[in-house]
């Protein structure tokens, strides 16, 4: 997916920092840096939409350059993702959680971490392209975030407003309140099989409105539930047309 939000990664092993560029490359533009200093220099010259960091470094590590970005006005409100292991995100960097978007704990699967990474550049894209449009409403392109994609950011920015879907001559509408699906309507499907039928869809256009509301309550299920049960009637169905490929091979990161 191409959008135009940048991503400084940083860490001191370059197999990693490429490992990290290659997780992040199908959906963001990414910068790299070596060390914590270089990183700080470079945000400060072009300030990145996200930064995600080792914790371990030399010289300066993770949390001191996390102080650091907090303490400049032009950083201050960049998101940060920290790699760490359980024992230093619970002894070390518990102190520091709310100034961050999200520990990620090592070791990870790359492909993991490719898809925790999305979730949080999806937010940040979303975030961004409703700061730029004008008035209350956003519209965009399916193949740009789809469906899923949408929902997923939707819930963890914990958004109220209405979005509605459109797929040539298909139609679908959605509610949310504080990130919720609380109302769905799709031709004459309501609730849950409304949002069901549309989580497959790549093609068409979005657009939301975060002034639209309603007093309808369709669903039973919250978004991260319609999510997976969504999802899991796709897995089955494709199972079912015998269309399972094969498992894509993966990479553990420990370092």
């Amino acid at each position: 997916m191409a959008n135009n939000i940048k991503v400084l990664l940083v860490d001191d092993n370059p197999m990693v920092l490429e490992l990290l560029r290659a997780a992040v490359a199908p959906f963001a533009a990414a910068v790299t840096s070596k060390n914590a200093a270089d990183a700080l220099a470079a945000a400060r010259q072009d300030v990145p939409d996200l930064i995600v960091s080792d914790y371990a470094m030399p010289k300066m590590d993770g949390r001191k350059m996390l102080e650091s970005l907090r303490a400049a006005s032009a950083t201050a409100k960049v998101p940060v993702i920290l790699l760490a292991s359980r024992s230093e995100i619970i002894e070390k960097l518990k102190p520091v959680e709310s100034m961050v978007e999200e520990f990620i704990e090592k070791p990870f699967f790359v492909q993991e971490l490719s898809a925790r990474l999305k979730k949080v550049v999806d937010k940040i894209l979303l975030e961004k392209m409703a700061r730029e449009e004008p008035g209350s409403q956003v519209r965009g392109s399916l193949a740009q975030m789809n469906v899923i994609d949408l929902l997923q950011s939707l819930e963890m920015g914990r958004k109220s407003c209405a979005l509605t879907l459109t797929n040539e001559r298909d139609k679908c509408e959605m509610y949310f309140s504080e990130g919720q699906v609380t109302h769905a309507a799709y031709g004459s499907l309501t609730g849950d099989k409304a949002v069901f039928k549309v989580l497959s869809w790549t093609g068409g256009s979005f657009q939301i409105n975060f002034e639209g509301k309603t007093s309808k309550q369709t669903t039973t299920l919250n978004t991260q539930g319609l999510l997976m049960e969504g999802l899991r009637m796709l897995d089955e169905s494709k199972r079912d047309e015998g269309g399972a490929g094969e498992e894509e091979e993966d990479v553990l990161l420990e370092d």
